[in-house]
């Protein structure tokens, strides 16, 4: 799979078994003492962001803000975490680093996934 940003990110629903489609997705960068946004997005039919900011970024600490209230809203369901920020550091610019969210109301997980 060829991706054209160098950040990507999946939710997936831990509940249902099926993406999460239509998450709200934050992408901010720490610049100057302060997060910096550079795109937001929505994750389409199978969960995904694969176009989520430029192609490629430097070296730094990046933040990707999930609205999960939102989706839960949608449809009724209350949540402990209405929204999910996952904040990581990028070593290797060159590298493409993907952020999978595994999610439920009351739970969620995240790991560097490929």
């Amino acid at each position: 799979m060829t991706h054209r940003s160098q950040i990507t990110a999946h939710v997936l629903d831990a509940i249902h078994g099926r993406p999460a489609v239509g998450v709200p997705v934050l992408l901010e960068q720490w610049q100057g003492g302060a997060w910096a946004e550079l795109a937001g997005a929505e994750t389409d039919s199978d969960g995904r962001v694969s176009e989520l900011g430029p192609e490629s970024v430097g070296a730094g600490r990046f933040r990707l803000t999930f609205d999960t209230g939102a989706y839960f809203g949608r449809s009724n369901q209350a949540t402990l975490y209405p929204e999910v920020a996952v904040t990581f550091e990028i070593a290797d610019a060159v590298e493409h680093y993907h952020v999978p969210l595994l999610l439920s109301p009351f739970a969620y997980s995240t790991y560097r996934g490929s």
